[in-house]
């Protein structure tokens, strides 16, 4: 199946990107650099490589910087490893799956925070009108 074939080369090439980056690359500008995932195009010719780097913004800057610096050693080096007729080309994305899942729970703190003030508010009320608020048939 082509899809596996796909899913296996992405993989290696995230190892290969990844021990290269931690062995070769000496860029001081470098940081704390995580691969974590490398996606193909259908024919294998564009890797899009996601990445997360641990600091702020300014070390996120300077790690993409270090990478754009590096696309050439890390796409030889990826072409050595696996000899393919077309060594795919390399595109850098700063993965924002932390950032999201950090927003994500900083919203549903806010919720949880709004849920307990309306149950506080609520404490000691009673609903108005009457307990059965349906009207009833006349009994006769």
């Amino acid at each position: 199946m082509p899809g596996q074939r796909n899913a296996k080369l992405a993989d290696e090439i995230r190892t290969i990107i990844a021990s290269t980056l931690d062995r070769r690359v000496k860029d001081p500008r470098k940081g704390f650099i995580t691969v974590t995932q490398v996606r193909l195009t259908g024919d294998n010719r564009e890797a899009t490589v996601f990445y997360t780097v641990l600091g702020d913004d300014a070390a996120r800057a300077a790690s993409a910087a270090a990478l754009e610096s590096a696309k050439g050693m890390l796409r030889t080096a990826v072409g050595a490893h696996l000899k393919l007729r077309h060594t795919p080309t390399l595109e850098f994305v700063l993965d924002a799956t932390e950032e999201e899942a950090r927003h994500i729970e900083d919203v549903l703190a806010r919720a949880q925070l709004s849920d307990r003030e309306v149950a506080k508010a609520r404490e000691g009320k009673a609903f108005a009108g009457d307990a059965d608020p349906y009207k009833k048939p006349d009994e006769e």
